[in-house]
């Protein structure tokens, strides 16, 4: 199933610069970025399950801000792009 992930780090301090980096390396781990804190990922349910619980712990949530927005399988009918930065195939190869 396809997850959007959005998020807003605080980083009015070195601790929030941390977590910020943090969460985005989680995120990388498991998608593409589509925009600055914005990730596109193709998980199973289990694997949602993971990442939503390494992602809330590395939050503060009095000062930071994580949502999912969970696509499912067919979600080609359910994103549209335009503007400059070229889509991808989501369940293609992301690396070679």
């Amino acid at each position: 199933m396809l997850v959007l992930i959005t998020y807003d780090v605080s980083t009015q301090s070195a601790a929030g610069k941390a977590r910020l980096r943090k969460v985005a390396k989680e995120c990388v781990n498991y998608g593409q970025r589509v925009q600055n804190s914005v990730f596109e990922c193709i998980l199973d349910a289990s694997q949602a399950l993971l990442l939503k619980a390494r992602l809330t712990s590395l939050i503060n949530e009095a000062e930071d801000s994580l949502r999912f927005y969970y696509l499912g399988n067919n979600y080609q009918t359910k994103v549209e792009h335009f503007g400059c930065k070229m889509s991808y195939d989501a369940e293609g190869t992301l690396m070679i």
